[in-house]
């Protein structure tokens, strides 16, 4: 991993002659009735060639918004020109889970960031269309968000990543404002079960995805990415699992999306 890092270093200092384009962008949801801002990275190559692209969806946490990678890991714009794809950053809300709300009909997530923002992206920039290309993680809420949007819509997204993800939410029925989400857990135990990430493993056969998924030894989400890990092993899915040293932190992000950028070229190359 060592190695990994220190070849990313390289190919960053390469670059200090270009520059990939940051943008925020508004996009419309149908399902939701309004604009939402949007973050979209593209490879300095993207002004003068007329190539389509491979893209890259990066989902923030609770609390989060569109604009927390660009600001907190800037380092991350630069990979767009090592790797010549399109990153985009959606704004999943303060505390959305990327659901669609089984008690609040205005929460439309899942199908703003599973369906409709991958389709805008498609119509108004050079991407490669296929899902082949096409990529999605996210960190801790948004590393939940990744994996229930890939295996829900998996002719969208070929690969998957999750970053200290909340896999499974239900030991913090109290934490997050999930309850506005799902409603109390006591009474709703259904719409818990049937919207966190371990309980969708049925809709994977293996290879059906390309999936990393890593956490912090250090996390409060440990325990539960642990379990998926075994629950994948359990079904035969491959993947990649990643424990580090590390906690829930930006720390610790800056670190593993520079890995999960490096897994989802591979994956576009293949």
């Amino acid at each position: 991993m060592k190695f990994i890092m220190g070849t990313l270093l390289i190919l960053s200092g390469f670059l200090t002659t270009k520059a990939a384009s940051v943008d925020t962008i508004d996009i419309f949801s149908n399902a939701m009735h309004k604009s939402i801002k949007c973050v979209v990275v593209t490879p300095d190559s993207y002004k003068d060639k007329q190539e389509r692209y491979p893209v890259v969806y990066i989902l923030h946490g609770h609390s989060g918004n569109y604009s927390d990678y660009v600001k907190k890991i800037p380092a991350i714009v630069a990979m767009a020109d090592v790797y010549q794809e399109i990153l985009v950053f959606p704004d999943g809300g303060f505390n959305s889970w990327y659901l669609d709300s089984p008690v609040d009909s205005a929460v439309r997530f899942e199908t703003y960031v599973g369906r409709e923002i991958p389709s805008w992206i498609d119509q108004h920039y050079r991407t490669k269309t296929s899902r082949k290309y096409r990529a999605i993680t996210g960190l801790s809420m948004g590393g939940h968000g990744a994996l229930y949007l890939a295996i829900r819509h998996q002719d969208t997204f070929g690969a998957a990543g999750s970053m200290s993800g909340g896999v499974d939410f239900r030991p913090f029925p109290n934490n997050w404002q999930l309850a506005a989400k799902l409603g109390v857990y006591r009474g709703h135990e259904s719409n818990w079960d049937q919207n966190v990430v371990v309980n969708q493993l049925s809709g994977l056969k293996n290879d059906s995805l390309s999936l990393i998924i890593d956490c912090g030894v250090k996390d409060f989400f440990i325990d539960v990415n642990r379990q998926l890990h075994q629950r994948l092993l359990e079904q035969g899915i491959s993947h990649d699992y990643i424990e580090r040293e590390g906690g829930h932190s930006w720390d610790y992000w800056s670190n593993s999306i520079m890995y999960q950028l490096f897994y989802f070229n591979r994956f576009f190359k293949k």
